[in-house]
């Protein structure tokens, strides 16, 4: 690694130590590291400026450290615990993010949204938040500034979703499975499925978080399908074919790792923290980058897409529940 990166890496270290920090006061505590780094970044860079020495280091964070956060994120997840919610539970993550997906990005066609945006919000919506929004990005190679809007826009309607669903859990009729399948299988982060998972109940957040960490495992298979669809388009553009992604590879085989090796539980918890810091480090990054002009000329409508997305999985995935 180049001493050129270094300032960079520290303007972003920063940015990271006041996005933990800030969960500290009250209220902002709901929200994960990630999206309050993107804040801080963006206020940082539209209201002090961007240092040119730093450019290195803040490039040096979005590209290579997201990357390697994605591949670690495979140690949260074996195969054991995707087959721990039945056949049929994968059924319904498995149809829920397909449908959402789908949804998503022709609803995004027909009301005028960006491709690539709606692409970001369309696997933020349908896998697991932020980190698929990071993962597609990569692929799909959007702005910065569609990258933090879709970011902003999941989180929002995540936490709306982590908040409400467990109210409606006795209104719907939902025993302590059910609700957690739903969740599992609806809410866009991991710590939002969590949050509300566990609020019905042990067995509900159980079942939430293996059904969650199946969608993650589905992160591979999406960000290789979206990888072919650039791979075609690029060679009828110019001829040339750019490769699939390395760290989808390695995120796969990370899993298989997890999945046949007996990992002791102190270093899923250093992985694990690990994985989140960089995480956060690459949006503070794309926080530093993003322009808050270019931010509002992107208007309403990828709100409103976010939105529907956020109906629509919400729904759709209930009746898989109740009548599947």
């Amino acid at each position: 690694m180049s001493t050129g990166v270094v300032p960079g890496l520290v303007l972003v270290a920063m940015i990271t130590s006041v996005a933990y920090s800030a969960r500290g006061f009250s209220g902002l505590a709901l929200f994960s590291p990630m999206i309050l780094a993107v804040v801080a970044g963006m206020v940082y860079s539209n209201v002090l400026g961007l240092p040119a020495h730093a450019k290195a280091g803040i490039a040096f964070s979005q590209k290579r450290l997201l990357r390697f956060a994605i591949v670690l994120l495979g140690f949260r997840l074996t195969l054991g615990q995707v087959a721990g919610i039945g056949l049929g539970g994968v059924g319904i993550v498995a149809a829920t993010l397909g449908a959402t997906f789908l949804f998503t990005v022709t609803l995004g066609r027909l009301i005028g949204v960006d491709r690539k945006l709606a692409q970001l919000i369309a696997a933020g919506t349908s896998i697991c938040g932020a980190s698929a929004i990071v993962a597609t990005n990569i692929v799909t190679d959007a702005r910065d500034e569609d990258v933090t809007y879709a970011v902003a826009a999941i989180t929002l309607f995540g936490t709306v979703a982590m908040l409400g669903f467990p109210l409606l859990a006795p209104v719907l009729g939902l025993d302590q499975h059910a609700f957690g399948l739903w969740a599992g299988a609806s809410i866009h982060e991991v710590a939002q499925v969590i949050g509300a998972g566990f609020q019905n109940g042990t067995l509900s957040g159980e079942t939430a978080t293996v059904a969650k960490l199946t969608r993650v495992a589905m992160l591979a298979p999406m960000v290789i399908a979206l990888g072919l669809m650039a791979r075609r388009g690029s060679t009828d553009a110019s001829g040339a074919r750019p490769p699939l992604p390395w760290f989808v590879v390695a995120f796969v085989a990370v899993v298989a790792l997890n999945s046949l090796v007996a990992i002791p539980a102190q270093f899923h918890s250093v992985i694990a923290l690990a994985a989140q810091v960089m995480l956060t480090m690459g949006l503070a990054a794309m926080g530093l980058q993003a322009d808050i002009s270019q931010l509002r000329s992107r208007g309403l409508r990828p709100l409103m897409l976010a939105f529907s997305a956020f109906l629509f999985i919400g729904c759709f995935s209930l009746m898989l529940v109740k009548f599947a």
